[in-house]
C-alpha cells in the first residue's frame, strides 16, 4: 500500500473509534482496523454502559453522544448490603446533572461509526498496516498484544456476569439500584429514557449459578431475581435473551514500547461492580491523544519516552480502580457473620460521612 499513515489502531470498538476521532482532530492520518463480524440483531444485544461525566463530555466533543431514549440519566444510586444496611447517592446533593448516564451500546457504536465515516483523516481497513504508531484496542482477548512483548496477567473471579433487559411494572425514575448479597452482586440500571420503565440487569453470581440461571424459564428467572431484590424496582418481566461472560481482573505488564501502545481492555479489565470499565478505556484514549497532541515538534509518534508519559498518567488511576473493585469483591464475597457485621458497620458509617461520599462521587464521575 503506497499511502502513508501516522497511526494504525487495531480494534474497532468504542475505545478504538474514539481514539481515531481524537487523533484525526490532530490532523493525523489514521487507519482503524475493523474485522468483518456477523451482524447481531438489535433485540439480541443486551449490553449497556454506565458512562460518567468525563466520558460524556469527551463523546460530546466528538459529536458522538447518542441522543433520545438511548441515554438515561441516573439521578440516584441506591445500594444495599446483605444485612439490610443501605446507602444512597443523589445527583442533586453534589450538584450534578446526573451521577452517570446509562447508554445503549448499539446506539453509541452507531453514533461513533457515523462520526468516523465523515472524518476524511480516518480510513477503515480489515487488516493492520505499517504506521509510525500501532495502538492496540482489541479488548482483553487481543491477538496482537503478545506480538509486541506485553505479558497479560489474569486473576479470574469464581463468577460470571449474567445480563438481560427487563421491564418493570413501575417507572424507574432514573434510579440505579445495587444489592450485595451472599457473595453476589446484582445491579439494575435504568434505560429507555428518564421516564421509562426498562432496566438493564448485570448480575454477578457463581459460575454454577450463572449456568443454572441461563437455563431457567423466563418466569422462574424473574422469580429468582425478585427474591433477591424484593419489590423495590416493581414487578419485573424478562424482555430479552440472557447473556453471560466470565469475570476477571486483568492487566498488561507494559502498556507501551517503541512504536506501540495498549489502550482500553487490551491494557486492563476490572470487576464491573463499579461500572467503570469503559470510563477507564475512554480516559486512556483521551490521555493518549492529549500526549500525542502536545508532543515536541521533533519527537516522533512512536517515541517510547513520549508514550511513557501516557502510561505513567493512566496506570496509577487504573491500578487504584482495580484495587478498589477487587477489594470490594473480596469483602462482599465473605459469608462469615463477622464479615457481615464489618460490612454493616462500614456502610452505616460511610452513609453518614458527607465529605467522603462527595469525594467518592467526584472520583466516579471523572471530575
Amino acid at each position: 500500500m503506497s499511502q502513508h499513515f501516522d497511526v494504525c489502531i487495531r480494534g474497532g470498538g468504542v475505545v478504538g473509534h474514539t481514539l481515531a476521532l481524537l487523533l484525526a482532530r490532530e490532523r493525523l492520518r489514521v487507519v482503524l482496523t475493523i474485522k468483518p463480524a456477523v451482524p447481531v440483531a438489535r433485540s439480541e444485544d443486551v449490553r449497556a454502559y454506565a458512562l460518567n461525566n468525563a466520558s460524556r463530555e469527551l463523546l460530546e466533543s466528538l459529536r458522538a453522544w447518542p441522543e433520545g431514549l438511548s441515554t438515561t440519566p441516573v439521578s440516584k444510586m441506591e445500594i444495599w448490603g446483605d444485612d439490610g444496611s443501605e446507602i444512597d447517592f443523589t445527583a442533586s446533593e453534589n450538584p450534578l446533572d446526573a451521577l452517570a448516564w446509562i447508554v445503549d451500546v448499539p446506539a453509541l457504536e452507531h453514533q461513533l461509526a457515523q462520526a468516523v465515516r465523515f472524518q476524511p483523516q480516518i480510513e477503515l481497513l480489515a487488516e493492520p498496516v505499517k504506521a509510525a504508531l500501532q495502538v492496540i484496542c482489541e479488548g482483553q482477548k487481543s491477538s496482537s498484544r503478545s506480538e509486541f512483548g506485553a505479558t497479560w496477567t489474569v486473576k479470574p473471579y469464581p463468577q460470571k456476569a449474567v445480563a438481560a433487559r427487563l421491564t418493570s411494572s413501575q417507572p424507574h425514575q432514573g434510579i440505579a439500584r445495587q444489592w450485595f448479597k451472599n457473595g453476589e452482586i446484582l445491579a439494575l440500571l435504568p434505560i429507555s429514557g428518564a421516564a421509562g420503565n426498562s432496566l438493564a440487569l448485570v448480575w454477578s453470581v457463581s459460575a454454577e449459578r450463572a449456568d443454572a440461571l441461563q437455563k431457567l424459564g423466563a418466569e422462574a428467572f424473574c422469580a429468582a431475581l425478585q427474591a433477591d431484590c424484593g419489590g423495590k424496582p416493581g414487578q419485573l418481566t424478562l424482555a430479552s435473551e440472557r447473556s453471560s461472560w466470565p469475570l476477571a481482573l486483568s492487566k498488561a505488564d507494559r502498556w507501551v514500547g517503541p512504536g506501540w501502545a495498549l489502550a482500553g481492555d487490551a491494557a486492563h479489565t476490572v470487576h464491573p461492580l463499579a461500572g467503570q470499565g469503559l470510563n477507564l478505556g475512554l480516559a486512556d484514549a483521551a490521555e493518549l491523544a492529549g500526549v500525542i497532541g502536545q508532543r515536541e515538534y521533533w519527537r516522533g509518534l512512536g517515541d517510547e519516552k513520549l508514550l511513557r508519559r501516557y502510561e505513567r498518567a493512566r496506570k496509577a488511576d487504573v491500578a487504584a480502580m482495580g484495587t478498589v473493585t477487587d477489594g470490594l469483591h473480596g469483602l462482599f464475597a465473605q459469608t462469615d457473620v463477622r464479615w457481615q457485621a464489618l460490612r454493616h458497620w462500614g456502610l452505616k458509617n460511610f452513609a453518614r460521612s458527607g465529605p467522603l461520599k462527595s469525594w467518592v462521587v467526584r472520583q466516579a464521575t471523572g471530575l
